[in-house]
């Protein structure tokens, strides 16, 4: 009723706290057009309801909605690629069609790669504000992969680097990241990717001992330069209320000193390290290279990435950003609503 609502964005104009106490309902009929009118008392406050929204909002015919979970996704390992990897053209992220196969490809596997973009220093920015909108850190608006001296983090080296998720020492943690490669000359230093629900529902699967050890036990991550001292205290796989797993932390680097209860010791480290070892197995890892002009985004909440150790003669550089799956998510959902 306009008197609930404002007629512009739908938004409610009043608290539940204003409700009376006592409300009832007075009357429940069905009018001329098919909706339904429920008058309701003390107030004399009547409600009108198209039919389709009662039945797609009824609680006891509909689940929450839930965008995030390892029940509205498509759980891969290395042989559900055999048709390929999802690759779109950066001559057409402007099109709608292809920015909604792309996002769709985010939702349900939890990444993407771009081909063909300019390697141009700060490119992957302006990728980024076509599809949603940066997460600056104390990384900057974006941050070089390349070689460094005396680095601040193993991933400025040459070393390879095991499977993880990045910056769980950060709470809220950037949800996407997008790296793009500029210049590739060295031998080694291919992209692997994996998928933290397929290896976490493969734990649960294992042990459920270790499964319920991980899900219920918050610990402590970190990360400290001579500028920054991050902090966060949280589970390495976290569910949602319908116990599905709905985000995966993994850093061996970054893990603080473990502190969970003496008694619940042997069994954090039992199931850590199950969880470690189901995370590096070659049958979950998909292995490619990143090219000069591909730009590779990632549900950092859900796919955990690794490259392999690459040679000192040659040169590799990328340069990466982090963005969140809101805004992407947003267009996804507006793109879909203009799909119907």
């Amino acid at each position: 009723m306009p008197e609930s609502r404002n007629e512009n964005n739908g938004q409610r104009l009043f608290s539940v706290k204003d409700l009376p106490v006592d409300v009832s309902i007075e009357e429940a009929y069905m009018d001329e057009n098919g909706d339904v009118c429920i008058l309701f008392q003390p107030e004399n406050h009547l409600s009108v309801f198209t039919q389709d929204w009662l039945l797609s909002n009824c609680y006891d015919l509909n689940d929450h909605f839930e965008d995030r979970s390892e029940k509205q996704k498509k759980l891969w390992q290395k042989n559900s690629f055999e048709a390929g990897l999802p690759f779109i053209n950066y001559d057409s992220i402007d099109k709608s069609d292809t920015q909604l196969s792309a996002l769709r490809s985010l939702r349900e596997i939890g990444f993407f790669v771009i081909k063909g973009v300019p390697s141009v220093e700060g490119q992957v920015l302006k990728v980024i504000s076509k599809i949603g909108y940066t997460r600056e850190t104390n990384y900057g608006a974006l941050f070089e992969v390349r070689t460094e001296v005396n680095p601040n983090n193993l991933a400025y080296t040459n070393l390879g680097l095991g499977s993880h998720t990045d910056n769980p020492y950060r709470d809220p943690v950037p949800t996407v990241q997008l790296l793009h490669c500029l210049e590739s000359s060295t031998e080694g230093g291919d992209s692997i990717l994996v998928d933290g629900f397929k290896a976490a529902s493969i734990l649960r699967d294992e042990s459920k001992e270790n499964f319920l050890t991980l899900t219920s036990s918050w610990i402590n991550y970190r990360f400290t330069d001579s500028k920054t001292d991050l902090r966060s205290r949280v589970p390495m796989i976290e569910l949602n209320d319908n116990n599905e797993i709905i985000k995966v932390r993994y850093n061996n680097r970054s893990i603080d000193t473990i502190k969970v209860p003496k008694d619940k010791m042997r069994s954090f480290y039992k199931a850590y390290r199950h969880w470690s070892e189901v995370i590096e197995r070659d049958e979950l890892k998909i292995q490619f290279r990143l090219s000069e002009g591909d730009l590779m985004l990632f549900d950092n909440t859900r796919v955990m990435h690794a490259r392999t150790k690459f040679s000192k003669t040659g040169k590799r550089h990328l340069q990466g950003a982090y963005s969140d799956l809101d805004g992407l998510y947003s267009l996804l959902n507006t793109l879909e609503g203009k799909n119907k």
